[in-house]
């Protein structure tokens, strides 16, 4: 939790918090020291607005409304959009969450994985919904900026311009010239990215022409 900026945790009827979990919990103390235990998964949920199961176990029948799962990755994207406080409801290690606590949720999510195996261990299952909750925001909130139109015909000039200073063959120009708008589209590149890169074309095509 700690390691994706989570800290409020309620635990429902819980093992005694000793000196065991402590230890393990290292550096994250202050997360057990602020749990919340209570006696029922009722008394856990009174306080939450949007409650979200998580299972492994679903169906793909429209006609079976109480385990269609929403995939996590789908998931991430649209809970920050909601009001309220919001729960995610993680069950038992052996048998995870009856289908009435399920019932009791307002949607059901699941971490897609292999159907030979598809069920996680707890601590891996809360890691991996944290961890894609996490990095989500952090994208959203950091409003990731990429290259507009401009920037990229100069880009590709520059690119271009390098080819003919390396009197690259001409029947292969257009080629490595698409090649390299579609290299630069996967990647998506920063602002700080864009201006490197200009960089170092632009320095090595300079440079290139005056020994010509």
């Amino acid at each position: 939790m700690k390691n994706f900026n989570f800290h409020n945790l309620t635990l429902v009827n819980p093992c005694d918090l000793d000196d065991e979990c402590y230890i393990r919990s290292v550096h994250a103390s202050d997360i057990l020291d602020a749990a919340r235990c209570v006696d029922s998964f009722e008394d856990a949920t009174i306080p939450i607005d949007f409650l979200i199961a998580t299972s492994s176990i679903d169906t793909a029948s429209e006609k079976k409304h109480l385990r269609r799962p929403v995939y996590l990755h789908e998931f991430s994207k649209e809970i920050f959009e909601m009001e309220g406080s919001i729960g995610l409801v993680f069950g038992r290690e052996d048998f995870g969450l009856y289908n009435e606590e399920i019932a009791a949720c307002d949607l059901m999510v699941k971490i897609p994985s292999s159907t030979s195996y598809p069920a996680l261990n707890l601590s891996h299952a809360v890691g991996i919904v944290l961890y894609t909750l996490y990095l989500t925001n952090q994208y959203s909130e950091e409003e990731r900026r990429t290259l507009d139109s401009t920037e990229k015909r100069h880009l590709f000039q520059a690119f271009s311009a390098l080819l003919e200073s390396i009197d690259y063959p001409e029947h292969k120009k257009e080629k490595t010239k698409v090649m390299f708008k579609r290299l630069m589209g996967r990647s998506l590149p920063s602002k700080w990215e864009y201006h490197t890169l200009m960089g170092v074309i632009k320095t090595s095509a300079d440079r290139l022409n005056k020994k010509k």
